[in-house]
């Protein structure tokens, strides 16, 4: 809240400045404008709560939200980003390190457009006068070393052992290119550490669809060069509330001696149809339940997960997925092992109605969904 109230801050002043005085003239107020900025600052630190997380970094978390706005192309919540993490210490070229990193998991197109929004950024913070630290400058890989054996040498290094998969036969172009661009060209250039590197592609593959399987991978690989379960679950969840389509919500305490793992629900309304949207965390699902009188529809909006009704196969459910569940019918939802999961669940509602919490999805049972 104290970066957003600076930034918002900073931008209404800006703003206010080109309409009324002109951009030409700027350059004359910039100490006054800097000493207003500061006094904004101050203000906004005084009247903020404090943060209380401190899993990761700030810089850290500076990281995944450049990271993972660049992977949603959402620009307008990068721009915010990086003006938070520039106001930070992050210095210029650590977010052009991930700028370009990020053509290597979400495209060119995306990376392109990130550095483009990061140029402009720049260029209004020059205008009402903030001089941005560019830091160390990134190297470049020598003409003498075997990019393929240096890049095969980082990414054993990140990942424990040599990589094996069935792409490497069936294209080894790609495996060439893994080697000799990602893990050499890149990851030689320095200004980030190998870890910032990971918290970076793990908020970049947090926020894209559909790349699960890599996404586990890159956890693994974050374990074995030091980012501990909390840093990592801190990670996903920060990318994780930035992507929920209507809000993350607060711990789900009230229902969670009904649950299995951590969830979290957001009330979308308190009186008439009864809307929350529900988020469960990897392998987090609720008990076996019945609705009495007014059943429940489920709206799926992200993540993968299932739902069960007793005697019945588990279904698997995708963003876009609709399940209409019935009075009386006894069930249970939740999410995949290796996924987040997130439905809209939309209450009948009927005088009298009610829910009856029954007895834990036996872990046997769950294991066995992939």
């Amino acid at each position: 809240m104290i970066e957003l109230c600076l930034y918002i801050f900073r931008l209404k002043i800006y703003n206010f400045l080109v309409e009324f005085v002109g951009k030409d003239e700027l350059s004359m107020i910039n100490k006054n404008c800097r000493n207003i900025l500061f006094a904004g600052s101050l203000l906004c630190s005084l009247t903020a709560p404090a943060l209380s997380d401190d899993i990761l970094s700030s810089k850290e978390k500076n990281i995944v939200s450049i990271a993972s706005s660049t992977a949603k192309g959402d620009m307008r919540q990068l721009e915010q980003a990086l003006n938070i993490a520039l106001d930070g210490g992050l210095s210029v070229n650590e977010i052009k390190e991930i700028l370009i990193q990020s053509y290597a998991y979400c495209g060119f197109p995306r990376s392109l457009n990130a550095l483009n929004a990061f140029i402009k950024v720049l260029e209004s913070r020059k205008l009402i006068g903030l001089s941005d630290n560019y830091g160390d400058e990134p190297k470049n890989i020598p003409d003498d070393v075997d990019k393929k054996d240096y890049g095969a040498k980082v990414q054993t290094e990140l990942i424990g052992s040599p990589a094996v998969g069935e792409y490497i036969e069936f294209a080894p172009a790609i495996d060439t290119f893994l080697k000799e661009h990602l893990f050499a060209d890149i990851f030689y250039r320095g200004v980030l550490s190998y870890q910032e590197r990971e918290v970076a592609t793990i908020a970049m593959l947090s926020s894209l669809p559909g790349v699960d399987a890599q996404l586990k991978g890159h956890i693994n690989i974050g374990k074995n060069i030091g980012l501990t379960d909390n840093q990592i679950a801190a990670i996903l969840s920060l990318t994780k509330a930035s992507n929920i389509l209507f809000g993350l919500g607060k711990d789900n305490v009230d229902f969670s001696k009904y649950f299995i793992g951590r969830s979290y629900l957001n009330s979308l309304t308190d009186e008439g149809v009864l809307i929350s949207n529900v988020t469960f965390e990897p392998a987090c699902r609720n008990n076996w339940h019945i609705h009495k009188k007014g059943g429940q529809i489920l709206l799926v909006t992200g993540g993968r997960g299932y739902f069960q009704e007793w005697g019945k196969v588990p279904r698997e459910l995708f963003p876009g997925d609709l399940v209409n569940i019935p009075a009386g019918v006894k069930h249970w939802h939740g999410a995949a092992k290796d996924s987040w999961f997130t439905h809209i669940a939309i209450t009948v509602p009927v005088e009298g109605a009610s829910t009856e919490w029954l007895e834990e999805v036996a872990e046997k049972d769950y294991n066995l969904l992939k």
